[in-house]
């Protein structure tokens, strides 16, 4: 799956804040993301992102 720095993921489940849309900082063997709702940054694994990705908006 192609997701770039700068992308907006929209995810199957939401954050404990309750946004679903993630804005990826950093790509690689893992993912640094920062929730949309309450600006929380955290790292995890790309095959557990990769399965919870509903839709990535990428802007031009």
């Amino acid at each position: 799956m192609d997701i770039r720095v700068g992308d907006v993921l929209t995810m199957k489940k939401t954050h404990p804040c309750g946004s679903k849309e993630m804005l990826v900082l950093r790509s690689g063997m893992d993912f640094r993301l920062r929730c949309m709702g309450c600006g929380h940054e955290f790292m995890t694994p790309r095959n557990k992102i990769e399965k919870n990705i509903k839709s990535v908006k990428r802007e031009n």
